[in-house]
């Protein structure tokens, strides 16, 4: 009985050691900044938008460079509105946003499974008229040439078919009338999230990032200050 308990002090030791250095690195390094690039023209606006928790990248539906809605068509979502002007990207696990609504229908099973990287992940898209700036929503204007790495970056983050088209999933766990599920590339994992992905898309168009985050808080924090 003695041994046991021995072990399991130190098991519940190293976790806890574990879970102290992992929140101190994410702190450290979401703090140490990734300069914008300089000399650059505002030529479009893009939007960085956070729940609370989930940092996703906005931009426009359509421009010169790119038209969105050829690769992820309005009548994906249930409305079907082809007068949105803004489209959202979130790249994510799989389990988490099918599986998971609210954190009331968080199971154990699929938090385990995102932060080990045993699951899939997922590109959340949603549709917006427009967008209201504020605490939880920041327009960066950026350039022509960064907005069309940006592009790039986004379109390779998606699985696509025979076609070089996004594959949608078919589900009803949506978040609302505008947005819709599609099969991503990638692996989510306790190093590699949602705002991970977010960050390192700011870094590739040039923008002010953090050296690694796997939380919104440090992505805003670089931007806020």
């Amino acid at each position: 009985m003695k041994k046991l308990l021995k072990y399991t002090s130190y098991s519940l030791l190293t976790l806890v050691t574990l879970v102290i250095l992992y929140l101190c690195s994410a702190w450290t390094l979401s703090r140490l900044t990734v300069k914008a690039e300089p000399n650059t023209t505002p030529d479009i606006s893009i939007y960085l938008k956070t729940n609370g928790v989930h940092a996703d990248l906005i931009l426009p539906v359509k421009t010169v460079f790119k038209d969105w809605s050829e690769d992820i068509p309005y009548t994906n979502t249930r409305s079907g509105d082809t007068t949105m002007a803004y489209i959202a990207f979130g790249w994510g696990d799989k389990g988490f946003y099918l599986e998971t609504p609210t954190w009331n229908d968080l199971k154990a099973s699929t938090a385990f499974n995102a932060a080990f990287g045993l699951s899939t992940s997922a590109m959340h898209a949603t549709f917006y008229h427009q967008l209201q700036e504020g605490e939880r929503c920041i327009k960066l204007d950026i350039s022509n040439e960064q907005y069309q790495r940006l592009v790039t970056y986004i379109g390779h983050s998606f699985q696509t078919d025979v076609t070089g088209k996004p594959i949608v999933i078919p589900t009803e766990a949506r978040y609302g009338q505008y947005d819709a599920f599609y099969e991503a590339k990638g692996t989510y994992s306790l190093f590699h999230t949602c705002n991970t992905w977010a960050n390192n898309a700011l870094k590739v168009s040039g923008q002010k990032a953090c050296v690694w985050t796997p939380f919104d808080t440090g992505i805003f924090y670089q931007h806020r200050k």
